[in-house]
């Protein structure tokens, strides 16, 4: 029963095409598990003091506009945690203990019963699928019986819409050396050139030959900048 639902749900998600035909199946899927509403959004990383997000859910419109306008991307709880964490989040007082008027407002649309949960790329994306409902709370027992189901489509509606709302930060920039790698680490470390022309036993304009070839491939400014952005977009480990 369960593979054919999924098979389903697989099936009618290749038909579809468009970021909004898409999350029409992932919300028909939720309410399959007990929710009426659901909403996906996608974090590019990088660079880190521009993030890019994009939204989409089915939430009432004034809800959408309104959590915009209030700025609540910025205090949400349950975003600070999926950028940390790919653990399950499960809406309560105690989450929003730190944003009360925006779980107040969100409770007041219907929106008071719910779970968020991230899945990480190794490029610097991470996407949070939610899924909310107006009423029964959210138990452990419940949880526990569609746990196969819930991680299921968080997984399936994050590899269904990451790549139509963001494309990876990887993109044009070519694989670095090994050298360069090595370099970026050893910088990463708090080294300087001379240190790691000594500890890696070449020479200091060798070093610094590589580095600019790496900054010059990351699209940043210093070495610094390239040791961060490629740490950040996993090329470094």
């Amino acid at each position: 029963m369960m593979k054919d639902w999924t098979q389903d749900v697989l099936a009618r998600l290749s038909e579809a095409s468009e970021p909004h035909q898409v999350l029409a199946q992932i919300s028909a899927a939720a309410r399959h598990l007990g929710f009426e509403h659901c909403a996906y959004g996608l974090r590019v990383l990088v660079p880190l003091t521009r993030p890019k997000t994009a939204m989409l859910s089915t939430y009432d419109s004034r809800w959408n506009r309104r959590y915009l306008d209030a700025g609540y991307l910025d205090i949400d709880p349950t975003v600070a945690h999926g950028v940390r964490s790919g653990a399950p989040v499960i809406w309560s007082n105690e989450v929003f203990r730190t944003a009360p008027g925006l779980w107040d407002e969100a409770r007041s649309f219907g929106l008071r019963v719910g779970f968020s949960q991230s899945v990480f790329e190794a490029d610097a994306r991470v996407g949070m699928l939610s899924l909310a409902r107006s009423c029964e709370s959210l138990t452990t027992a419940e949880m526990r019986a569609k746990d196969t189901l819930l991680q299921w489509l968080v997984i399936t509606a994050h590899r269904a819409l990451c790549p139509l709302l963001g494309e990876s930060p990887l993109k044009g920039i070519p694989p670095l050396k090994r050298r360069q790698v090595e370099l970026l680490r050893w910088t990463g470390d708090g080294k300087t050139s001379d240190e790691i022309a000594s500890i890696v036993g070449i020479s200091k304009p060798t070093v610094e030959f590589h580095f600019r070839n790496a900054i010059t491939s990351l699209g940043v400014n210093n070495k610094y900048a390239a040791a961060t952005r490629a740490s950040r977009l996993g090329l470094l480990n």
